[in-house]
């Protein structure tokens, strides 16, 4: 079976593509920071019978990566390794007037430095796989300029040229930076918390995901959006 490896599994998007995984039969490593919100989200992806991997932790911490990187060496390797963790920088968002600088450091880390640490960790076994896929989950906070999202917006073009250097330097791959378009999700909640308009929920994101798993376009830059409305 495939192996996977998903940061921010514990809830919204992380979640619902844990789940559309294991249905399709993959094995999975997954990761949150929430113990017991990552124990009931295992156990129910688990339902699908493969075999999930849940470590508890921060994706910041060199040590843990490395431990969700040795527990997929145990399923049989790494196949797909998805980037979803996130910091916000402030909660809720704030002008960069504002913005604690120490808030923009705890962003980058978590939003890139830990992406790229936990890529650099994988890539081994990623070479290794016959289809070796990197998914960054971008934002399109990454190339729009939006008042408040300035600090979680910079951590996420960065991430998107990681994925894009990436993409080029290891043409045996494939990385896809995928923008997931607007969602209901604690993260947005946290960020705006005064905006209950409607969203769609996560789990019909996924499809999109999907889509550039069976299809494997070249690496690059996608929106949720555009290749949902394309299918």
């Amino acid at each position: 079976m495939p192996v996977a490896i998903i940061t921010g599994a514990s809830k919204g998007l992380g979640r619902a593509l844990a789940a559309a995984l294991a249905a399709r039969g993959w094995d999975l490593v997954l990761d949150a920071r929430g113990a017991e919100a990552l124990k009931e989200a295992a156990e129910s992806v688990a339902g699908h019978g493969t075999r999930v991997a849940a470590l508890a932790g921060d994706v910041t911490d060199a040590g843990h990566r490395a431990a969700l990187v040795a527990a997929a060496r145990r399923l049989g390797g790494v196949d797909l390794l998805v980037s979803n963790a996130s910091a916000l920088g402030a909660e809720p968002l704030v002008r960069l007037a504002e913005l604690p600088l120490e808030g923009l450091r705890r962003a980058l880390e978590v939003n890139v430095v830990a992406a790229l640490g936990l890529v650099r960790a994988a890539l081994p076994l990623l070479r290794e796989s016959p289809a070796g896929t990197v998914v960054a989950v971008s934002s399109d906070a990454a190339a729009e300029a939006y008042a408040t999202w300035g600090g979680y917006g910079a951590s996420k073009a960065a991430l998107d040229q990681l994925a894009a250097v990436l993409g080029v330097e290891e043409p045996g791959l494939r990385v896809w930076s995928v923008d997931p378009g607007d969602m209901a999700t604690e993260l947005y909640a946290a960020a705006v918390p005064g905006d209950d308009g409607p969203r769609p929920a996560p789990d019909t994101v996924v499809p999109a995901f999907l889509r550039l798993l069976d299809e494997r376009p070249a690496s690059g830059r996608y929106a949720a959006p555009a290749l949902l409305e394309r299918r």
